[in-house]
């Protein structure tokens, strides 16, 4: 009996395993509407991501800890420095949301100045296993750096793009 309780707790282990970490991808969520938020941005204010209907958004998962983040941001920064204060056929702006997922709630400042990231909706999850943060979770992020490009309808049009493909798109739109 003890044997097959056993076995039925592992198999339930091994499916919701296989569900978060293989089923569930961010490309899942291309073409739907990006899940809503509230949270606090670094400066203390309280945030929603729906705040932002209107107009096209960039949600960027990133580390301070994580070399291939680390290497992207400047491509971040090119592009926010291009779109920001544009007006587009169907949106009014074009903004970066960056969320930190962080062990160590110290790092990402030092990480995010060097950097150069001057945008205002910055947010820090600190998490002992960052992928497991609630954000992470909300958006299937398996892997960081993840980019979510979110259109002014709150739809997600396109999911881990190259800056190029992001620049593309957005040029298309303006």
């Amino acid at each position: 009996m003890k044997r097959k309780i056993f076995k039925a707790i592992i198999l339930l282990v091994v499916g919701v395993a296989v569900y978060y970490f293989l089923l569930r991808s961010p490309m899942s969520n291309e073409g739907k509407i990006a899940p809503d938020f509230t949270t606090e941005l670094i400066t203390g204010e309280s945030f929603t991501l729906s705040e932002l209907r209107g107009e096209y958004v960039l949600l960027d998962f990133w580390g301070s800890w994580c070399p291939p983040c680390r290497r992207d941001n400047p491509n971040l920064v090119r592009l926010y420095n291009e779109f920001n204060g544009k007006s587009f056929q169907d949106g009014s702006n074009f903004t970066i949301v960056t969320v930190a997922l962080e062990k160590n709630n110290k790092r990402w400042e030092n990480a995010a100045l060097k950097d150069g990231f001057k945008w205002h909706h910055q947010i820090v999850q600190e998490s002992k296993i960052v992928l497991l943060s609630p954000l992470a979770q909300k958006y299937s992020v398996k892997d960081i750096p993840a980019k979510f490009l979110i259109d002014p309808k709150g739809n997600i049009v396109g999911v881990n793009q190259s800056y190029a493909e992001i620049k593309a798109y957005l040029q298309s739109k303006l």
